[in-house]
C-alpha cells in the first residue's frame, strides 16, 4: 500500500503512522516528506490508517513497484525540464555526442541540435568503457564544456553519473541525470540519484527486464524524487547482426504497467548508423514520448561509438520523421475519439 500524509503533517503524525505500521508486524519505508510505502496487503491496518487525521488516502497496491506503478499513479507523470515538457504530446529529441571533446566541438554539436528541431543535449564526461585503455572521457571539464554550450543554446544537458559519489559534482551541472544500463541495478547510485532531486533517466540494463527496470525506477522513486524518465536502449540477444537487440515491445509494456515518461536510445539499441534513423521513427510509432541519439559532424572521427553515430544531415531528417509520426498519431487519435463520439 501506499500511505499519502497531510502536507501540512507534524514529525509527531508522521511517527504516529510509522508506529502504527510496525505495530501491525508490516514495515514502513517512507518516500519523501508526505509518502510511505508499505509492501504487502493489509486490509486491516488500512482501515486504521485511513481514520487517522494526518492521512489523506491510503491506496492499496499489488504491484512490487508501487511508486512507479499506475496502480498509484493513473495518470501520465510529465517533467518540465527548462520550460521543455517530457511525456507529453511532443515527442522529446535528445542528442550529442557519445563524448564531449571540446568546447568548439560541443558547442558547434549543440547549435546543430537546437537548428535541426533538437529539444536537449546530451554528452558524456565520465564515460563507462569496456576497455580500460578506451577513452574516458574528459569528467569535470567535459561537464563545464557542455554548460558552456547550454549558456550559448539554451538547450538543457544530460550526461551520465556513474558513482554515487559523483552525483553531487555531476547534479551541480546537468539538467537531467543519466544512469546507463551497466547501472541499473546499482543501487546505492540509484538512491543517491534520487537524493539529489534531479530529474534522472534511467536506462534498461542490457539483460534487465522489464520487471527488474522498473524495481530499479521504484528505488529512485523512493527517495522522494518523483522525476524518472526511462529509456529503452536495446538488449543482450543471441542476434549478432546488431550491436544489442532494440525490444520496441517494452514501451507499449512500460506505458501500461507505469506512468512514468519513456524515450528509446536507437544508437545503442543497434549500434549501427544506418539503422539509427529507422528504429527511431519504430520507437516514436510504438509509443514512446522521446529518443535520444549520437551526433557528430564526422562521426569517423568521434573519440566513441562511431559506428552508431550519425552526422547532422541524418539528425535533421531523423526530427522531421519522428515528428511527422508523432503528428500522424495524434491525428488518428483525434479520428478515433470522434468516431466514437
Amino acid at each position: 500500500m501506499v500511505i499519502i500524509l497531510n502536507q501540512q503533517v507534524t514529525d509527531a503524525q508522521k511517527k504516529h503512522v510509522l508506529d502504527t505500521v510496525l505495530e501491525a508486524g508490516a514495515t514502513p519505508y517512507p518516500a519523501g516528506p508526505t509518502t510511505v510505502v508499505v509492501p504487502g496487503n493489509h486490509a486491516a491496518l488500512t482501515e486504521k490508517l485511513a481514520s487517522m487525521p494526518s492521512v489523506v488516502q491510503v491506496v492499496p497496491i499489488k504491484s512490487p513497484y508501487p511508486l512507479a506503478s499506475r496502480e498509484f499513479h493513473p495518470e501520465d507523470t510529465v517533467i518540465d525540464i527548462r520550460g521543455h515538457i517530457i511525456g507529453g504530446q511532443t515527442p522529446t529529441i535528445m542528442a550529442g555526442p557519445c563524448s564531449v571533446e571540446s568546447v568548439e566541438g560541443i558547442v558547434e554539436i549543440a547549435q546543430a541540435v537546437k537548428r535541426l528541431g533538437g529539444h536537449l543535449l546530451r554528452g558524456g564526461a565520465f564515460k563507462p568503457r569496456s576497455s580500460p585503455y578506451s577513452f574516458q572521457g574528459h569528467g569535470e571539464e567535459g561537464l563545464k564544456m557542455m554548460a558552456i554550450a547550454r549558456e550559448k543554446t539554451g538547450l538543457p544537458i544530460i550526461s551520465e553519473v556513474m558513482e554515487p559519489d559523483k552525483v553531487a559534482l555531476v547534479a551541480e551541472y546537468v539538467d537531467i541525470l543519466q544512469i546507463g544500463a551497466r547501472n541499473m541495478q546499482n543501487y546505492p547510485l540509484l538512491r543517491e540519484a534520487g537524493k539529489s532531486m534531479k530529474p534522472v533517466m534511467l536506462k534498461r540494463g542490457l539483460s534487465g527486464t522489464v520487471e527488474e527496470w522498473l524495481m530499479s525506477a521504484e528505488y529512485i522513486l523512493a527517495q522522494g524524487n518523483p522525476n524518472v524518465i526511462l529509456c529503452e536502449r536495446g538488449i543482450r540477444t543471441y542476434e549478432k547482426a546488431t550491436r544489442n537487440t532494440m525490444d520496441l515491445n517494452a514501451v507499449p509494456v512500460v506505458k501500461h504497467l507505469s506512468h512514468l515518461p519513456i524515450v528509446v536510445d536507437p544508437s545503442h539499441g543497434v549500434g549501427k548508423a544506418a539503422f539509427v534513423r529507422p528504429m527511431a521513427r519504430a520507437g516514436i510509432a510504438a509509443g514512446a514520448h522521446g529518443v535520444i541519439v549520437e551526433i557528430h559532424p564526422n562521426p569517423a572521427k568521434a573519440l566513441s561509438d562511431a559506428d552508431q553515430t550519425i552526422d547532422f544531415a541524418e539528425f535533421g531528417q531523423m526530427v522531421r520523421e519522428v515528428n511527422l509520426i508523432s503528428d500522424a498519431l495524434s491525428g488518428s487519435e483525434k479520428d478515433h475519439v470522434l468516431m466514437h463520439v
